[in-house]
C-alpha cells in the first residue's frame, strides 16, 4: 500500500433526498366533470448509505468528493400516481469506516462488515396527496401536503484498521521488517526513524492454510497522546486490533522503560486498549551474543509474554507466530494475571 495512497480520514457534505409533493389534482371527465380528487403521494426522497466493502482498503476514492447528493422524490400526478422515490446515494467504503458528524462529533454510524450498509441520512418522505384529505365535509380539497426536506451536513468519514495484529513501537523498531518477512507486505525500509508515515497491512499464513492479519503502524513517540509527532492521528488505528505486538530493538539503554513508555501512552489515549491481549518482542536479537541476551532477560519485563525475535536471520518468527495462534485458538493466555497495572511510574535517567 503506497503511502501516497492512503487515505484514512475525508471530509464530505452529505444531503438527502427531498420528498415530493402530493398532486391536488380533481378529476374532471367528459361524463362528470367534478369526479373529486385524484392527486397521487409524491415519491420518497434517496437515502444517504454507507456500504462496506472487503475490498477498499482506504478512502483515496473519496479524496476529491466533497459533495455527494441524493435523488429528491417525483411529485405525485392525477388519477391517483404516485411520484418516483428518489435513488439512494450508495458510498462504498472500506471496513472499519466511520462517519462523524463535523458540528457535533456525534458518531452517524460505523461500517464493520462487508456488504453492510448504514442509513447516514434518510430522505424525506413524499407528501399525502389531496385524496387523503377528503371528507364528507370537504368533498373538493384543492390542496395537498409538501414533501418533507432531505438532511444535510458536513461528515467526517474516518478509516480505523481492522488487522487481528497491530505492531506498536518507536519508530525504527524494526516493524516494517518483520510485517516484510512474515507476509508478502513490502513497506518502505531504511534506517532513520519515521520511515513509516502510513498504515501498512499483511496477510500472514501458518499451518492448515490458516492466516490472519497483520498491521505496521507508524512508530509511536513519547507525548503520541498528547498530540506530539504523528502518532495521534494513527493510535485510532490499535483500537480494531485484537492483538497487540509491542517491539523494543535490544540496542535500547533500559527495554523495560521503552516498554512501560509505549503502556502509558496507549492507555492515556484510551483506557479501554489495556483489556487487549499483547506479547513484546524484543526485535533485532542477531546483534547480540548468547552471554549479551542472558543479560537482558534478566532486566525484561516480568508482566508480559516476550519472544526474542530477529527478522534479519527469521530467528523465533514461527515461535512468535504460534503465540498468536495459540491465542487465536485459545489454548494459551500471552499475559500472566497480574499484568495490567492501573500506572507505570517511569524513572527518567540523569
Amino acid at each position: 500500500m503506497a503511502s501516497e495512497n492512503f487515505i484514512d480520514y475525508v471530509k464530505i457534505f452529505f444531503r438527502s433526498g427531498n420528498g415530493g409533493a402530493g398532486s391536488a389534482h380533481l378529476l374532471r371527465t367528459a361524463r362528470n366533470p367534478k369526479a373529486g380528487p385524484d392527486g397521487g403521494d409524491g415519491g420518497k426522497g434517496g437515502d444517504i448509505i454507507l456500504k462496506g466493502n472487503r475490498n477498499l482498503w482506504t478512502l483515496l476514492h473519496l479524496r476529491y468528493t466533497k459533495h455527494i447528493f441524493a435523488e429528491d422524490g417525483g411529485n405525485g400526478q392525477g388519477n391517483q400516481c404516485f411520484g418516483k422515490n428518489g435513488k439512494d446515494a450508495i458510498v462504498e467504503v472500506p471496513l472499519g469506516t466511520i462517519v462523524r458528524d463535523v458540528e457535533t462529533n456525534e458518531i452517524l454510524g460505523e461500517v464493520i462488515n462487508d456488504g453492510e450498509e448504514v442509513i447516514i441520512y434518510k430522505g424525506g418522505r413524499g407528501g399525502l396527496g389531496n385524496v387523503h384529505f377528503k371528507s364528507p365535509t370537504m368533498q373538493t380539497p384543492r390542496f395537498a401536503q409538501p414533501g418533507e426536506s432531505g438532511i444535510e451536513g458536513w461528515v467526517v468519514l474516518e478509516l480505523k484498521v481492522l488487522a487481528d495484529v497491530g505492531l506498536v513501537g518507536f519508530p525504527n523498531a524494526g516493524k516494517s521488517t518483520l510485517i516484510s518477512v512474515v507476509s508478502n507486505a513490502k513497506p518502505k525500509i531504511a534506517d532513520y526513524p519515521f520511515t513509516t508515515l502510513t498504515p501498512n497491512l499483511g496477510m500472514v499464513s501458518y499451518r492448515d492454510n490458516k492466516s490472519f492479519v497483520i498491521a505496521d503502524i507508524p512508530g509511536i513517540i513519547e507525548g503520541a497522546s498528547e498530540g506530539k509527532g504523528i502518532g495521534l492521528r494513527f493510535l485510532r488505528h490499535i483500537e480494531r486490533n485484537a492483538l497487540l505486538l509491542f517491539m523494543v530493538p535490544c540496542t535500547t539503554e533500559d527495554i523495560k522503560k521503552e516498554y512501560n513508555i509505549l503502556i502509558n501512552e496507549i492507555r492515556s489515549y484510551n483506557e479501554e486498549l489495556m483489556d487487549k491481549k499483547r506479547i513484546l518482542a524484543i526485535t533485532k536479537c542477531d546483534l547480540l551474543s548468547e552471554e549479551e541476551l542472558k543479560e537482558i532477560k534478566k532486566t525484561a519485563p516480568k508482566n508480559v509474554k516476550i519472544v526474542y525475535i530477529s527478522s534479519f536471520t527469521e530467528k523465533n518468527i514461527t515461535k512468535l507466530k504460534a503465540r498468536k495462534e495459540a491465542w487465536r485458538d485459545g489454548k494459551a493466555p500471552l499475559t500472566s494475571s497480574s499484568e495490567n497495572p492501573r500506572k507505570v511510574s517511569i524513572t527518567t535517567r540523569p
